[in-house]
């Protein structure tokens, strides 16, 4: 005689006072259980990459403050630019580059901003600054 053999073979009751549960219910008892929730996401955080922020030696400095310089002098031109410049990560150390190309509206000395298409690049987050205008001038490289 096994150990169930009393109950194994008894007929299924049905309760009249729950309804019987649909298969995708029952399924539901099993799911997926976190224990620990926002842990997953905290995980993907800190596996998120970030980049630290290359210091220019003295020669790119000049390069780029040349490059400024010009710009500056063809403002009223509204010269096309790429600027690749870096952004500061709000949730952990480091951040990563980003471009922005468009219009060179300004260049804000007092505040070291470049507005380009509306947006306000810090000038000691910019790692380089391309332009035709630039690539086409002989003045540039005198």
């Amino acid at each position: 005689m096994g150990k169930y053999d009393d109950i194994i073979n008894r007929e299924y009751v049905k309760s009249s006072a729950r309804r019987h549960m649909t298969m995708a219910e029952r399924a539901a008892q099993f799911g997926a259980f976190k224990a620990l929730s926002g842990h997953e996401e905290a995980l993907h955080e800190t596996a998120r990459l970030t980049d630290e922020k290359t210091e220019l030696d003295e020669y790119a400095k000049q390069e780029l403050s040349g490059r400024l310089n010009f710009l500056a002098g063809h403002i009223d031109d509204k010269p096309a630019v790429t600027v690749r410049y870096f952004t500061k990560d709000d949730r952990k150390s480091g951040g990563f580059y980003q471009t922005a190309g468009g219009v060179l509206s300004k260049i804000k000395d007092f505040e070291r901003v470049v507005v380009v298409d509306g947006i306000e690049i810090p000038i000691d987050d910019i790692l380089t600054i391309e332009s035709e205008i630039i690539d086409n001038s002989d003045e540039f490289y005198e």
